[in-house]
């Protein structure tokens, strides 16, 4: 949902702080106001206020998952046989549980759900497909798609 107040409240310098910060979010309030014409304090107030507000969620790394041994990169679509809310609730714990699956969509279409995830190799996507998510009693079907290249990567939001 849509923050329309903080979104009123928002101005160009705003928007160009979260730009940079999508792009590299270690800038110190120094960095981000040599780049946006500010004073540090200027700017660092202003990270704040977006931080307070919301808009900025977290700080975090993007690591490179060739190099941490995730050759393999997929996403997941799964049918659910049952959509039972306990049922539904416990195949949802499985998957914040398990450390492969990065991300979860719900969706709408054929597919509850769409994941993506990450594996060292095959074997272990197979493993996963197979032995967690298949035994699961709420899944009715999974058909993944093995990713070959990311000629995008993820990019930052519009602002």
């Amino acid at each position: 949902m849509r923050n329309i107040r903080m979104e009123s409240r928002m101005d160009d310098l705003d928007r160009a702080l979260l730009r940079a910060l999508q792009r590299d979010a270690t800038l110190t309030a120094e960095a981000l106001g040599r780049l946006l014409n500010l004073s540090p304090s200027q700017a660092g107030r202003r990270r704040a206020r977006l931080e307070q507000a919301g808009l900025i969620r977290a700080t975090v790394a993007r690591l490179d998952p060739g190099k941490l041994g995730l050759t393999v990169q997929a996403f997941v679509q799964v049918q659910m046989a049952t959509h039972t809310p306990d049922r539904a609730r416990a195949f949802l714990r499985l998957l914040e549980a398990e450390p492969r699956v990065a991300s979860v969509w719900t969706m709408t279409g054929e597919a509850d759900y769409l994941l993506r995830v990450w594996c060292a190799d095959l074997a272990a996507l197979n493993d996963l497909l197979h032995r967690v998510l298949l035994p699961h009693e709420s899944v009715a079907r999974v058909q993944s798609q093995i990713v070959l290249d990311q000629p995008k990567r993820d990019a930052p939001l519009p602002v």
